[in-house]
């Protein structure tokens, strides 16, 4: 559960488009309906994630003989997505449009769409599996039941948290802040695969 809600968050925490949307919406609208937009983005997360798992899971055997070289090329595709999470310009991704009543379900299907558009998200939530060996064959189904409830948990948490936070400094809140957020993000990530592709290297250089 404790590598589920790590994903979740992990996966949820880059301040892309969605995070963009989120922070805008809390600025002009308040809290709730910003935290309803990252809960839909949270629902797409899941639903990546399942989509990662099952195709995984059909090669669970080549996964037990190869945790390692996973492990390896997770770590790099962490490091690529840092590097590319340092040079991104997050302030890009904010349109300021006029603001319409919106319900919460409308709330949460913009979220929800806004991030099943990118289909890319499949190869951060790879690596991240990889990283942490989120899939492996010793796992019973109900473990999977709880990781992907608590993957869940992890993106509500992180929507929950900013939300919250926005609103309480809404009144001096600088969007372009999100420079600094992106960066220290992308060095926590670079952090993790450096020690995954590090340990990977290690075990495969000991066969």
């Amino acid at each position: 559960m404790f590598r589920g809600i790590l994903i979740g968050i992990l996966v949820s925490a880059p301040m892309g488009p969605i995070g963009m949307l989120c922070i805008q919406r809390t600025l002009s609208r308040g809290r709730w309906p910003a935290f309803f937009t990252g809960v839909g983005a949270g629902v797409s997360d899941l639903t990546y994630c399942l989509l990662a798992g099952l195709g995984l899971s059909f090669v669970t055997d080549f996964i037990e003989t190869n945790q390692n070289l996973l492990q390896l090329l997770g770590s790099v595709v962490l490091l690529v997505y840092a590097g590319y999470l340092f040079g991104s310009n997050p302030s890009r991704s904010l349109n300021r449009t006029a603001t319409q009543p919106m319900s919460y379900w409308k709330d949460f299907a913009t979220g929800f769409l806004f991030t099943f558009s990118n289909p890319l998200i499949l190869f951060l939530i790879i690596g991240l599996f990889a990283r942490f060996s989120f899939l492996a064959p010793e796992f019973s189904s109900y473990h999977y039941v709880a990781g992907y409830l608590s993957i869940f948990i992890g993106a509500v948490l992180w929507w929950f948290g900013v939300t919250w936070f926005v609103n309480k400094v809404r009144g001096h809140f600088n969007l372009r802040s999100m420079w600094l957020v992106n960066r220290i993000l992308a060095a926590i990530i670079v952090v993790m695969g450096a020690i995954g592709f590090l340990t990977a290297l290690k075990e495969l250089i000991m066969r």
